[in-house]
Parts: C-alpha cells; sequence; structure tokens
C-alpha cells in the first residue's frame, strides 16, 4: 500500500494524541506485579500495547498446564518487559515474535536473568527470540550491565526488582545511554509504592518491597507522538499556525519532552495552559528561527532523531547528531534507513564511526515522485509524513506500520487538513 500526502496551507488545529507507549508498557508490568486488579486509566491504544495486554491475561485452565505461547510481534519493548516478567511468575511460556524480531539481540538481557537464577532457552539462534522462559521465586542480588546497552534491558530487570527475594543492586558501567528512560521507569516504580533509586551516579537499588495492588494511575498523553506535530509547525508557511495538544505535562517524566526547548531554535514556541480540572494542555506557535546548524547528542532521546534529521534537512539547517548506537537495533537499522530514504531526496547523510550522522548542507539532484519506504518502522513514516508542508507531496508505503504507536495518525492528519490519498 501507498499513500500520497499533500499538506494544508494553514496549520490550526486541537490534536488529542495517544497515551504514553513508554509509560502503558511500564506500569501494564507493575501493576501486573503488584496482582492488582484494576487498570491504569487512559492506556494506549497502540499495537505494542495491545500485544502487552494480551500477554499479561491470566491464563486459561488449559493454559496453566501446559506451555503457553506468546507472540509480541514486532514490538521490542513487550519482548524486553514480558522476558523479565515471565522469568519471576509461575508457570513455562515460549515468547517469540516477527521476523525482524528475531534479528534483534536479546543476549545481554537473558544472560543477567540467569546470573539471578532464572530458567531461559534460545529455541533458534543463541542470543536471540524465541525464548523459552521457566518462571520461579528467585533470591535476585548484583548485577553488572554495561551502560550504553538499551536502556529497555534494564528497566526490564528493574521492574522485577522488588519481587525479587533481596531484592536488586545494578550496576552500570562505561557510558550510561536513555537515562531518562530509566528515571522514568524509577518514577513510576516508586508510584506504585517500590522503593528504588539512585545511590550514586553509576548504582542503582531496589529494596525487596512489594509493589502496592491497585494504584491508580492516569498515563499522560505521548511526547514522542507530539514530536511530529512540533515538526509539522516548524515546518509550517503558516506564520498563524497554532496546534494544541491537550494532555502533555511541563513537568513530564518522559525524556522526549525535550522537545518544547529542541525545536524553539527552530521556530516553535511552547506555551501551558490550565483547564478548570486542572488538565495540562500544551500550545504551540510560531516563533523566530535561530538556528543556523544544529549539533546534538540523542543519547538520552534516540526516538528523536528522525524527526530532527528529517525537520533539518526540510529546512536546509546542517547538522552533527551523536548518541545514534541504539537506532541500528530498533525496528530496522534507523541510520541504514535514514541514509537511503533521505538519498532519494537528493542529500547525501554521512555516517561517523562515533555513533553520528552529519549532513553539510549540499543536495544532488531529487527523484521525481519518490516514495519513503518505511521498513516496518512507525517512526519512519510519522517523521517522512510533515516533508509535504515543503515539498508537493510526499508519498509513503506501507503507512500502516503507524499502529505500532500512533494508530490515529494518517486521521489525525486528514483532520488537520492534510488531504491523503491511496495510490
Amino acid at each position: 500500500m501507498q499513500i500520497s500526502i499533500t499538506a494544508p496551507t494553514k496549520l490550526r488545529h486541537t490534536i488529542i494524541l495517544p497515551a504514553s507507549k513508554s509509560i502503558s508498557n511500564r506500569v501494564l508490568i507493575i501493576n501486573a506485579l503488584s496482582h492488582g486488579k484494576s487498570t491504569p486509566q487512559n492506556i494506549s491504544n497502540c499495537d505494542d500495547t495491545a500485544v502487552m495486554l494480551k500477554a499479561l491475561c491470566p491464563p486459561n485452565k488449559q493454559q496453566s498446564t501446559n506451555e503457553r505461547l506468546i507472540d509480541i510481534q514486532a514490538a521490542g519493548t513487550a519482548m524486553r518487559f514480558l522476558s523479565a516478567y515471565l522469568a519471576v511468575c509461575p508457570g513455562t511460556a515460549q515468547i517469540t515474535g516477527t521476523a525482524r524480531m528475531k534479528q534483534r539481540p536479546i543476549g545481554i538481557l537473558v544472560n543477567a536473568l540467569r546470573t539471578l537464577g532464572a530458567q531461559v532457552e534460545y529455541l533458534e539462534n543463541e542470543g536471540f527470540p524465541p525464548l523459552r522462559i521457566a518462571g520461579g521465586q528467585h533470591a535476585g542480588g548484583q548485577l553488572q550491565l554495561a551502560g550504553n546497552v538499551s536502556s529497555q534491558y534494564i528497566s526490564a530487570l528493574l521492574m522485577i526488582g522488588p519481587v525479587l527475594q533481596n531484592g536488586l543492586e545494578l550496576e552500570l558501567t562505561g557510558d550510561i545511554i536513555s537515562r531518562p528512560y530509566i528515571d522514568l521507569t524509577l518514577h513510576l516504580m516508586t508510584a506504585f509504592g517500590a522503593q528504588a533509586g539512585w545511590t550514586d551516579e553509576r548504582h542503582i537499588r531496589v529494596l525487596p518491597t512489594p509493589y502496592r495492588k491497585d494504584q491508580p494511575f492516569l498515563v499522560e498523553n505521548d511526547w514522542s507522538a507530539a514530536s511530529y506535530w512540533y515538526q509539522m509547525m516548524a515546518l509550517s508557511s503558516d506564520p498563524q499556525a497554532e496546534i494544541i495538544l491537550p494532555g502533555l505535562f511541563r513537568n513530564s517524566c518522559q525524556g522526549d519532552a525535550a522537545v518544547l526547548n529542541m525545536f524553539e531554535p527552530l521556530g516553535v514556541h511552547t506555551t501551558f495552559l490550565r483547564d478548570k480540572d486542572g488538565t495540562e494542555t500544551a500550545r504551540l506557535t510560531k516563533t523566530k528561527r535561530t538556528a543556523q546548524r544544529m549539533d546534538y547528542d540523542f543519547i538520552n532521546q534516540p526516538d528523536l532523531a528522525q524527526t530532527f534529521v528529517v525537520t533539518c534537512i526540510m529546512l536546509g539547517i546542517p547538522f552533527r547528531f551523536t548518541g545514534l548506537q541504539s537506532l541500528k537495533i530498533k525496528e530496522t537499522d534507523r541510520i541504514a534507513a535514514l541514509i537511503r530514504e533521505t538519498a532519494k531526496m537528493g542529500v547525501c547523510l554521512n555516517e561517523d564511526r562515533d555513533a553520528g550522522l552529519c549532513w553539510d548542507g549540499s543536495r544532488t539532484v531529487t527523484q521525481a515522485h519518490t516514495a519513503i519506504d518505511t521498513y516496518e518502522d512507525h517512526r519512519m513514516a510519522m517523521a517522512f509524513a510533515p516533508c509535504s508542508l515543503v515539498l508537493p507531496e510526499i508519498r509513503i508505503n506501507n503507512p500502516q506500520v503507524v499502529s505500532k504507536s500512533y494508530p490515529h495518525y494518517w486521521q489525525h492528519l486528514s483532520e488537520a487538513g492534510f488531504k491523503i490519498e491511496e495510490k
């Protein structure tokens, strides 16, 4: 399937963003470990959270006597979080996913779980899903992990810490990437009654204090999804453009809330309004663009990298972006995908040895009527769609991939005045 996107001349709309996938998937695991019967409010309706909800449903009588089979499809977060969760739950389960999921490494997490006493077996290739996991009670204790691995490995281990007999002491070595996601996990754990936190710059301690059952919790809307509306605001030629995004918090615990400051030099200003019931709303308006070039380390916000690569190219702003090492093991190799797809726009991105991408502002010939391939990656589709505000049109192949995190993305664009046609 391919769609063509044509942008409106005016951009003025209110969008109810999806709930945060990062928060939803964490609180679902935490809530399940608390044995709570209630579900947190405003849970995300994206694919990744749907597979998590399905996997966390209590097994029926037949499943309780046989080995469960859990297919998490393309949900990397679910693979990591559920692997740790299943290791501390009674019963045996197999967990698998798509062909791409079977290429995404999980050996670091498996080794850590085995160190804690878990029984985890590779069913196909060593170091990769699918897995067979025999759950049970484990003593816990001390673990050492490289800090430059996916923060989802670290979060998966932290969340099971309170149900380990002796808790968990985690030491992170080397460079620590995506620290805001670790902080988000710790914030949510403590919201559910856990005693967990940093003891210094490299050590985290989780005490064996059970989570509170049925803790009321409201999931904030998704700052990662908001980034695409910031991008549209930056690319819009409408001087009176205005985007209203209810349900975003000024003091958010989401790492990607950094977009509100990151987009300011690109011409997007954020103000916060508060409704009578206390709900916060972000209001995006145009401001003077001051950036002549952009240099940024995405070590703490890797999911925003595609958004800023595409935005800067469309604005003609040279850049050097670093801290992108985790992009190679996402839904696709995002660095390779960006290089390949921006080349269709006459742009030559250069990858350096320090996990960076740079562009000097030069261009070659643009391919006519080009279509952007999405590589089963939702963020490729969403980051390139706003190019329609600069180009006569943009075509996106396999646009349905947005369901992974933002199922109503195309509907929201249509409601904002974008013309979307299936080709």
